[in-house]
C-alpha cells in the first residue's frame, strides 16, 4: 500500500490527474470519518475533505516520500480539524446524523449479534454517555482520544500525525481516558465503567 501511494503521490506531483484522483479515493472516506469524528457534523466533514485534498495537491511539492503517506495527509486532516475547533471553541457533538439522514448515529452501526431492545437501549445510552464525555476534554486530549479509540491508530502514528513524541501521546491518551472514566464515575456513578 504505501508504495502505491507514493507512486501515485509522485504521479500526481508530475500533473498526472488520474494519479491524484486514486489518492482522492483511497483517503476520501477516512478523511470524512476523522472530520466527522472531530467535528461532528457531516457538512464541516465534507468541508475538512475537501480543504485536506486541496492543501495535498497544492502541497505536493513538500512530501517526503520517505514519510508514509498516511501520515502526512492524517496531519493536515487534523490539523484543519483542529484549526476549526479552536475557531469555534464550542464543544461538537459526535452523534450528530448520518447524511443519509436516516436518523441513526455512526455509533449504531457497531456489529452486534441482535441485542435486545433494553440490551440496544442500554448501549445507546452508554454510548451517549461517552460522546458527552469526549465532548468535555480538554483540546489536547481529545485529539488523541479520537485518534486512538476512534480512529484505532496507534501511539507512533499518532505521533507522526500530530508531531509529537510519542511519549507525549502515551501521557496524553492516558490523561484523556482517565479524565473520561472519572468524568463518567462522577456523573454516573461509575455504571459505565
Amino acid at each position: 500500500m504505501k508504495d502505491m501511494e507514493t507512486r501515485l503521490a509522485k504521479l500526481a506531483r508530475s500533473g498526472d490527474r488520474a494519479a491524484f484522483a486514486g489518492l482522492v479515493d483511497l483517503y476520501k472516506d477516512k478523511m470524512f470519518h476523522l472530520g466527522y469524528r472531530m467535528l461532528g457534523s457531516p457538512s464541516e466533514a465534507e468541508d475538512i475533505v475537501q480543504e485536506t485534498f486541496l492543501r495535498v495537491y497544492t502541497n505536493l511539492d513538500r512530501y517526503d516520500e520517505n514519510q508514509k503517506f498516511s501520515t502526512w495527509i492524517y496531519r493536515i486532516a487534523t490539523n484543519l480539524c483542529i484549526d476549526r475547533l479552536r475557531k469555534r471553541k464550542a464543544s461538537y457533538s459526535l452523534d450528530a446524523e448520518m447524511p443519509d439522514g436516516e436518523g441513526a448515529d455512526w455509533y449504531s452501526l457497531l456489529p452486534s449479534e441482535q441485542p435486545t431492545p433494553e440490551e440496544e437501549t442500554m448501549l445507546t445510552e452508554t454510548q451517549e454517555h461517552i460522546r458527552k464525555a469526549i465532548n468535555t476534554l480538554p483540546e489536547k486530549y481529545k485529539s488523541v482520544v479520537i485518534l486512538r479509540y476512534l480512529q484505532d491508530m496507534s501511539l507512533q502514528e499518532i505521533g507522526d500525525v500530530l508531531d509529537m513524541p510519542v511519549t507525549t501521546v502515551k501521557t496524553r491518551v492516558h490523561r484523556g481516558r482517565e479524565f473520561l472514566r472519572k468524568k463518567l464515575q462522577s456523573e454516573y456513578g461509575g455504571k459505565i465503567f
